[in-house]
């Protein structure tokens, strides 16, 4: 079974599309725990999919993620996090470890998927499609992707832009406003 879970972390599994899966969301990841999760299952939410890192200046950044995922989760937002190794080895510990810290330092709720790579040359294919779509790569931890309900449109926001900035807010409620409007 861990042998599974090592291929899935490594590069996740492409299960066939649900109905209305968009191509973006059509990606398999273990979680912290082991658990195989479809990103299938959040279509039609407004995703902030997020790379962390427990050792980082910007760990602290948990808190005000975990704020707006409570803030705003009734609404249809979903925050997924991804913690990954890849900027000055920053996230050292194993999955256990980084959902202990998570926990119990941060009180931390949201989706959080198992340790991968989401740096050029070592992205997991969700990232690696991300980097596509925005144009722009991570280029340290915490940098956040703003996925519309539609698995369409993606905004790229770098790691400095807190969970609390106005700019990611307003984009946040933009998305689950859209949604909303529609019939």
């Amino acid at each position: 079974m861990r042998i599974l879970f090592g291929l899935l972390l490594a590069a996740s599994v492409s299960m066939p599309a649900l109905a209305g899966c968009p191509p973006l969301l059509d990606h398999t990841f273990p979680s912290l725990t082991d658990q195989a999760t479809p990103l299938c299952q959040f279509e039609g939410k407004v995703l902030l999919v997020v790379n962390t890192a427990s050792q980082c200046g910007y760990t602290p950044q948990y808190e005000g993620l975990e704020a707006l995922y409570r803030r705003y989760r009734e609404k249809g937002l979903v925050v997924l996090g991804f913690p990954a190794n890849d900027f000055g080895g920053q996230e050292p510990g194993g999955n256990r470890d980084i959902a202990k810290f998570c926990e119990v330092n941060y009180g931390v709720s949201f989706p959080m998927f198992a340790k991968s790579g989401v740096s050029a040359g070592n992205a997991n294919p969700l990232y690696a499609t991300l980097a596509v779509k925005t144009g722009e790569r991570p280029h340290w931890n915490f940098h956040k992707y703003l996925i519309d309900r539609s698995g369409e449109k993606v905004l790229s926001f770098g790691s400095g832009v807190t969970p609390g900035d106005g700019r990611l807010v307003g984009e946040i409620e933009r998305m689950l406003a859209a949604a909303e409007r529609k019939p």
